[in-house]
């Protein structure tokens, strides 16, 4: 039996890795926030396998605490803000969808081998998922670095909390509630703030490309 959860485990985990590549490469910001929804349920579903399979009852209040925020309270805020915006546009990127897709596949080499020998001294039966995760993180370090618009940069950072929050799960079977909760509350906050941050961008510049500020510079 465990076997088979270990197996719907690494599912779980290659499938956060592909819809972290399709936020790498998706440019309507409707359809991000989609796949950001569907990531945050592939978290849910791993945490409550590693929770069942390790007798872990914390875990399943981790996976209840990113549903409610990550499936339905943060991804309803963000077609709120869109709506509010009128930002169903398509994305701007400062570079290539291709040459994206080429960064992003050496980044995730590049988290495999890092992850390696710290996937050894771990003890958990996910261990071998600390590469994906330490992928996922840089991948959206990635999407927030080649977004143009402020409201992509704010998924990459919620989807980078998403890679932080299952590297924690695979390789100590989570953080302690306190810590969760805490972070729960600081994301919930800095939402917030950047809602507020993005509806002052659009009210001076009429745009939310984040290259407009440039001109606040002093000269």
């Amino acid at each position: 039996m465990n076997g088979v959860v270990g197996q719907l485990i690494n599912f779980c985990a290659a499938l956060l890795l592909l819809l972290a590549f399709a936020m790498i490469s998706q440019r309507r910001i409707l359809s991000l926030i989609h796949l950001f929804t569907l990531q945050g349920v592939a978290l849910v579903a791993a945490t409550v396998l590693v929770g069942y399979v390790t007798a872990q009852p914390h875990l399943y209040l981790s996976a209840a605490l990113t549903f409610v925020l990550k499936v339905l309270l943060i991804p309803w805020l963000l077609y709120r803000v869109i709506d509010r915006l009128n930002v169903r546009w398509d994305m701007e990127t400062l570079i290539n969808i291709p040459t994206t897709m080429l960064v992003g596949i050496g980044l995730v080499m590049f988290a495999f081998y890092l992850a390696l020998p710290i996937s050894q001294l771990s003890a958990t039966i996910v261990r071998g998922n600390l590469g994906i995760a330490l992928a996922c993180v840089l991948l959206s370090f990635l999407m927030m670095i080649t977004r143009s618009k402020a409201v992509p940069q704010v998924i990459g950072f919620l989807a980078l909390e998403n890679g932080l929050f299952f590297a924690a799960t695979s390789a100590t079977y989570g953080m302690p509630m306190v810590v969760e909760l805490g972070i729960a509350l600081d994301v919930l906050v800095g939402i917030l703030i950047l809602g507020v941050f993005m509806f002052q961008i659009r009210e001076q510049f009429d745009s939310l490309d984040i290259r407009h500020l440039e001109s606040l510079k002093e000269d």
